[in-house]
């Protein structure tokens, strides 16, 4: 059985894990991380989400 995740899932996946670097590196106070993890995971989607919808719309 393989792990076969959709882009979708693959950039949840990544946006996970790199704001949970971000959060823990980039700040001292465990509230901060939380936040600063939360925002940058945000970030991250939101970027994938809109880059997906400029892509679709320069295709059409």
């Amino acid at each position: 059985m393989t792990f076969a995740p959709s882009h979708f899932t693959a950039v949840l996946l990544f946006a996970l894990f790199a704001s949970t670097v971000f959060g823990i590196t980039q700040r001292n106070d465990p509230r901060a991380m939380m936040r600063y993890g939360a925002y940058c995971f945000v970030l991250f989607v939101g970027a994938v989400i809109v880059a997906s919808w400029l892509m679709f719309l320069i295709h059409r």
